[in-house]
């Protein structure tokens, strides 16, 4: 009998114990990560002059990362004039990258913009990711481990281009969607992104992020009036991989002129100190609900164990 309530003590203290180690630890560690950008990182320029719409990139994308296939054919041109709620087309679990037409007052033609991860020189979701299920890579990628998300999505939340998407179709194994600038595939490789590659405008150019403002300057500088005189994404989060020329005000092809001139990180830092208490006390509950609800099952296991050795 003795030896029943020890096993049975000693079970439910662990129980108490899991939670509160679990919280506690949490609670303790960093409130938060500093990152600055490695300085020989790749970058895109994308210049809205010379894109067409074909969705020549969207295509690559999907076959190089192998995702799902899409319910159009990448030439059906119709989806221009999808809408969702009211919002044009945006990336998700199936579609890493998408092209959205803008009709701009004063232009004799339609604009079109390749929406992606901007891929952040700081990254706000991998600085509010409390179980650091992010990377910033040497070649520019921000790339994410969906094997130690727990799902919490603060990361959907923190982006300032609300970029990342949860794999709804697969809730019980958490994971974030996004594009990862082909890094496993190409650019620690070396080589440009499947999208870069197949755009027949040339609407993309890559290379070293440095150099890449240098292109877009001297294309503003070379064609006035042409540009905005604004690379966007020099300095917009404190800085992105892929940065953008355009025609015309940034705004008037969705894109957020909003965005702070720093990263992210620089508003929330306070805020942040908190954050791993509050969102990690969830899944230290869950953890101690689970062994709750198999609690009888383990007690009885133990006490046939000691009836046989009885």
């Amino acid at each position: 009998m003795n030896k029943q309530l020890s096993r049975r003590g000693f079970i439910k203290g662990g129980l108490a114990g899991t939670v509160a180690a679990t919280v506690l630890k949490d609670t303790n560690a960093d409130a938060g990560h500093h990152f600055e950008a490695y300085p020989n990182a790749m970058g895109v320029i994308v210049d809205l002059t010379r894109c067409v719409g074909c969705r020549s990139c969207e295509a690559a994308c999907n076959k190089e990362q192998e995702l799902p296939a899409q319910p159009e054919p990448f030439d059906d041109f119709n989806v221009f004039d999808q809408r969702l709620h009211g919002q044009r087309r945006r990336t998700d679990e199936t579609r890493y990258t998408v092209v959205n037409r803008y009709e701009v007052p004063g232009q004799d033609h339609p604009l079109f913009r390749k929406q992606q991860c901007n891929h952040c020189n700081e990254p706000a979701c991998l600085t509010s990711c409390f179980v650091n299920a992010y990377t910033k890579t040497p070649e520019g990628a921000v790339i994410y481990n969906s094997k130690v998300c727990v799902g919490c999505r603060t990361c959907m939340i923190a982006c300032p281009f609300y970029v990342p998407t949860f794999k709804y179709s697969s809730a019980f194994k958490p994971k974030i969607m996004k594009c990862v600038f082909c890094y496993d595939t190409r650019l620690k490789e070396g080589k440009p992104p499947a999208c870069v590659e197949a755009c027949p405008q040339e609407a993309l150019t890559f290379g070293k992020r440095d150099d890449m403002l240098d292109v877009g300057h001297q294309r503003i500088r070379m064609n006035p009036g042409k540009y905005v005189e604004h690379i966007y994404g020099e300095h917009e989060a404190g800085g992105t991989s892929w940065m953008y020329l355009s025609p015309v005000p940034f705004d008037k092809v969705g894109l957020d002129t909003d965005v702070p001139q720093e990263p992210i990180l620089n508003y929330v830092t306070g805020f942040l100190a908190i954050v791993p208490m509050v969102l990690t006390i969830w899944p230290a509950l869950f953890t101690g609900f689970h062994l709750l609800a198999t609690r009888k099952d383990r007690i009885e296991e133990l006490e046939n164990d000691d009836k046989q050795e009885a």
